[in-house]
C-alpha cells in the first residue's frame, strides 16, 4: 500500500498548482478541438442543400448522377487526407497539421465561390472545389486522436459526445445559415474589384472561409499538446518525443485487437454511408415528391436539417447518461435498430403517384425541352415535380411529406447515437497508444462511405427509384446489426481487455 502514495506524493505536494494549470490548459485545448470539429461539419453542411440548384445554374449539362459525384468529392478528399494528417500528427506537433489543413479548407471555399466564373466545364470546377474542401477537412482524424489521447477512459465518452454535439451544431447552423442567406437571392450583389458574385450560393462558402480563419487563430494561440493515460495521469506534454527523451516514455504493454478495430471501421463505414445517402437524397427527393422548386427545397430542407440537428444535440446529452448506465454497445445496437425503422418508414406505399414535370409544361403551354432550367414564359418558370427522364416516376407511389418528416425524426435519433458510440468504442479499443494513424483510417473509412454513399444513391435513385434505394439501405443496416451481435464481446476497451480496469 506504500507504493501508490510514494508515486503520487510529488504530485499531491509541490505541484498542485501545476496540475491545476495543466488541467485547465488540457480542457481549453480540447474545446479548441470541439470548435474545429464544429467548423468541419459547417464546411460540409453549409452548402449541402444548395449544391444541386447551384450546379444546375452554373452548368446545364449537370444531372442528378453528377450531383452524387460532387457531394462525394468532399468525402473522397477527406478519405485521402485523413491518414496523411493522422500520420503527421503522430510525429509532429498537431498544430502544424491543423493549420495546414484549415488553410487548404479556406482556400478551397474561396475557390467554390468562383466556380461560376470559368467559361466552360463549371461542373468540374465545382467537383474540384468540393474535393479540396474535403481534403482540408481531413484534420478530423487529428481532432479525434487528440481528444482520445487527452482524456481518461472515464472522461472519453463524455468528451466524444460533446465533440459529436459540436459536430451536430455544425450541421444545424450549416443548413440554417444557408436558409438565412437565401434572402440574398440568386442574383445577389457583385464585388467588381474581386470579380465576385455574392449570392445565396456563394455567400455560405465565403462565410465558411471566414470561420476557418478564426479557427487558425485559435489553434495558434490556445492549443497546447496534452496526453494522459486511461486513469487521467499526464504521460506526455507533447505527442512526439525528442530522441534524447525516448527512454522516458512509458511503454504500454499489450497488443491492440485488430479484429475489433476492423469491425469498428466497418460499422463506422456503414453508419456514415447510411447518413450520406440520407443527406444527399434529401433535396432531389423533396423536389421530385413534393414538387418543390430549387429555392424551396434549399429553404425547407435547411429548416428540417436544422431541426434534426437540434434533436441530435438532445440525443448526445441523453446518450452520455444512458451509456454510463447500460454501456456503449447497447446504445450502438439500439441506434442501428432506430435507423432501420426510419428507412423502413421511408419506403413508398399506396396508390398515389408523384406529380410529373410534363404536366406543368402542358398546363402552361410552354414549348421547351424537358429538363431545361429555367423555362421562359412571361417570367422565369422552373418545372416542378418528378422529371419524366426518371421512368420510375410513372409507376412508383409517392412518398408523403408526413412520411418524410417522421422518417427524418427516427434517423435523426439513430444516427447521432450510433455515430458517437462507434468512434468512442474505437478510441477505447485502441487504448493509450498514439491514435493518429488509426483515427486517420477510421476517418478515411467514414469518408469512403461518404464518397460511395452519394454515388450509390444518385445512381440507384435515378435509375430504379426510392423503393429500391431505401430497401437496399434497410438490408445494409441489418448487416450492421448482425455484425455487431457477432462481434459484441470483442468490442471492449483496451484496459478492460487486459484486466486493468473493470467494465
Amino acid at each position: 500500500m506504500s507504493v501508490e502514495p510514494e508515486e503520487h506524493s510529488p504530485l499531491l505536494g509541490g505541484h498542485e498548482d501545476s496540475i491545476e494549470q495543466d488541467g485547465k490548459s488540457r480542457w481549453r485545448s480540447i474545446r479548441v478541438m470541439y470548435f474545429t470539429m464544429f467548423l468541419s461539419s459547417v464546411g460540409f453542411s453549409i452548402v449541402i442543400t444548395s449544391v444541386w440548384p447551384y450546379l444546375q445554374k452554373i452548368d446545364d449539362s449537370a444531372n442528378a448522377s453528377f450531383l452524387g459525384w460532387v457531394v462525394a468529392a468532399y468525402s473522397l478528399g477527406q478519405m485521402v487526407a485523413s491518414p496523411l494528417f493522422g500520420l503527421w500528427s503522430n510525429h509532429r506537433p498537431r498544430r502544424e497539421s491543423l493549420v495546414c489543413s484549415i488553410c487548404i479548407n479556406v482556400l478551397a471555399n474561396i475557390y467554390y465561390s468562383y466556380v461560376y466564373l470559368p467559361p466552360s466545364h463549371n461542373k468540374y470546377h465545382m467537383l474540384l472545389a468540393r474535393a479540396f474542401v474535403g481534403f482540408g477537412s481531413g484534420n478530423v482524424a487529428v481532432v479525434r486522436a487528440y481528444v482520445a489521447g487527452a482524456t481518461s477512459l472515464n472522461e472519453r465518452t463524455g468528451a466524444m459526445a460533446n465533440m459529436s454535439a459540436c459536430q451536430a451544431l455544425g450541421f444545424i447552423l450549416g443548413p440554417a445559415l444557408q436558409a438565412a442567406l437565401s434572402v440574398i437571392g440568386e442574383q445577389g450583389v457583385s464585388v467588381g474589384i474581386f470579380q465576385l458574385q455574392v449570392n445565396m450560393y456563394t455567400a455560405p462558402a465565403l462565410l465558411a472561409a471566414f470561420f476557418g480563419v478564426i479557427n487558425i487563430l485559435l489553434v495558434l494561440v490556445v492549443l497546447r499538446e496534452h496526453r494522459v493515460d486511461d486513469d487521467g495521469r499526464q504521460i506526455g506534454a507533447i505527442n512526439y518525443v525528442p530522441e534524447d527523451q525516448v527512454d522516458m516514455v512509458p511503454e504500454v504493454e499489450g497488443s491492440i485487437d485488430h479484429m475489433a478495430v476492423l469491425t469498428s471501421n466497418i460499422l463506422f463505414f456503414i453508419i456514415l454511408f447510411i447518413f450520406a445517402v440520407f443527406e444527399t437524397i434529401a433535396t432531389p427527393l423533396s423536389m421530385d415528391m413534393f414538387a418543390w422548386t430549387g429555392k424551396e427545397a434549399v429553404v425547407y430542407n435547411g429548416i428540417i436539417l436544422a431541426a434534426i440537428g437540434f434533436q441530435s444535440v438532445v440525443v448526445f446529452l441523453v446518450v452520455k447518461v444512458i451509456s454510463v448506465r447500460v454501456g456503449d454497445r447497447p446504445v450502438l445496437l439500439g441506434g442501428l435498430a432506430i435507423i432501420f425503422i426510419g428507412f423502413f418508414i421511408l419506403l413508398p406505399w399506396g396508390n398515389q403517384y408523384p406529380k410529373i414535370q410534363w404536366a406543368d409544361l402542358q398546363n402552361n403551354s410552354i414549348p421547351a425541352t424537358v429538363g431545361a432550367i429555367p423555362l421562359p414564359t412571361n417570367g422565369t418558370v422552373e418545372p416542378t415535380g418528378c422529371p419524366p427522364s426518371q421512368t420510375w416516376c410513372q409507376y412508383t407511389p409517392a412518398i408523403h411529406l408526413a412520411q418524410y418528416i417522421i422518417s427524418n425524426i427516427f434517423i435523426g435519433v439513430g444516427y447521432p447515437a450510433t455515430n458517437v458510440m462507434s468512434y468512442t468504442l474505437y478510441s477505447k479499443i485502441l487504448g493509450p497508444k498514439p491514435q493518429g494513424v488509426y483515427m486517420g483510417w477510421l476517418t478515411a473509412s467514414g469518408s469512403g462511405a461518404r464518397t460511395l454513399g452519394p454515388v450509390f444513391v444518385s445512381q440507384v435513385y435515378t435509375i430504379l427509384g426510392p423503393r429500391w434505394a431505401f430497401s437496399l439501405i434497410c438490408g445494409i443496416v441489418l448487416v450492421a446489426i448482425l455484425l455487431l451481435m457477432v462481434m459484441y464481446k470483442r468490442l471492449i476497451a483496451f484496459s478492460v481487455r487486459y484486466g486493468r480496469i473493470e467494465e
